[in-house]
């Protein structure tokens, strides 16, 4: 079946769904940062966490190995991870939307025009801009508590202590980056110009059905 997409447009369509599964699979895996409590290691996201402390039978601290999301969103460390959590899902969704249909653009002829192949590529730019926006806002979030426990009670905002970025950090804004300044400008260049015996087919179409319903109207 013939594509709608040229050879550049089959290189965008692969390179969005590469993005959009890279920045969309590190939004949800807790792997942002890397320290560790009571000698265990312990990762976070923006609104999930490996590994967390509870109160034993005597009282005392242990850790719980497992990974799991925070019980509610308020539950979430601080409000600049909240806002970090609900900016990066809001672009990740937009690059999957936009990945989604330019897969099916290389399978389907006629999908979209060159127009909204541009626009879909602004849909990328703002999609990876809010990731991006995201990925700064998450620093803001080492001066909570919950944070400070985990990264030697000496972490603060841009300031990471004992803890280290994990590859899930990385992960999103390099997609991130790849969505705003690589995909954005190969969908300029992604989609067919129209044949012009396509656009003359179609007026003729066009001209015949308006015809067809002037004399359906004038025999009334």
């Amino acid at each position: 079946m013939r594509s709608s997409l040229t050879l550049v447009g089959i290189l965008w369509a692969f390179l969005s769904l590469v993005t959009a599964v890279a920045s969309s699979t590190s939004y949800f895996l807790p792997y942002w940062l890397f320290g560790s409590q009571l000698g265990k290691p312990v990762s976070f996201s923006t609104f999930r966490r490996c590994n967390y402390p509870v109160r034993g039978k005597e009282r005392s601290l242990i850790m719980v190995e497992e990974c799991g999301r925070y019980a509610s969103f308020s539950a979430i460390p601080s409000l600049a991870w909240q806002m970090c959590t609900v900016v990066t899902g809001a672009g990740c969704v937009l690059l999957l939307l936009v990945a989604l249909a330019a897969v099916l653009s290389c399978c389907m002829e006629e999908l979209i025009s060159r127009m909204m192949g541009r626009c879909m590529g602004a849909a990328q730019f703002v999609g990876g801009l809010l990731i991006s926006s995201g990925c700064a806002l998450y620093p803001l979030g080492w001066n909570s508590p919950e944070i400070m426990q985990t990264c030697g009670n000496i972490s603060n905002q841009f300031q990471l202590g004992t803890c280290r970025l994990g590859w899930g950090y990385y992960c999103a804004g390099g997609g991130a980056a790849a969505a705003m300044l690589i995909c954005t400008w190969l969908s300029c260049f992604a989609v067919r110009n129209p044949k012009p015996v396509m656009l003359v087919e179609s007026i003729m179409r066009n001209t015949n059905s308006y015809s067809v319903e002037l004399d359906h109207c004038l025999k009334l």
